[in-house]
């Protein structure tokens, strides 16, 4: 099983908003997230926006392909995009860049 984490930032003035739809993820996306093989996926959000997150999945090109393929993540992304900073014209999904992992202690 990998861990992949990375990195997105939040525009500061969209954190609460941001909470709250993350508070009421779509059951469509939670159920398409779960089929397509993201597993154990948390997001930690910092005051200052930084957003950290993690996941574990047997194969990360393929869990991020499936939910490529998913129309509920179409959506979702277009709905989610507004809330980031620096995302150069993609979508949060495809800004996801898995971080090296240097330590891990079982």
């Amino acid at each position: 099983m990998r861990r992949v984490c990375f990195l997105l930032r939040v525009r500061p003035d969209r954190l609460d908003e941001y909470r709250e739809r993350h508070a009421s993820v779509w059951p469509e996306m939670r159920q398409a997230l779960q089929d397509t093989g993201w597993g154990n996926y948390s997001l930690f959000l910092a005051p200052d926006g930084l957003l950290v997150g993690y996941l574990e999945t047997d194969d990360f090109d393929a869990a991020r392909a499936g939910m490529e393929a998913r129309e509920v993540n179409a959506r979702w992304q277009a709905e989610m995009s507004e809330f980031f900073i620096a995302l150069d014209g993609s979508r949060p999904d495809e800004a996801m860049t898995p971080l090296e992992e240097v330590f891990h202690l079982d």
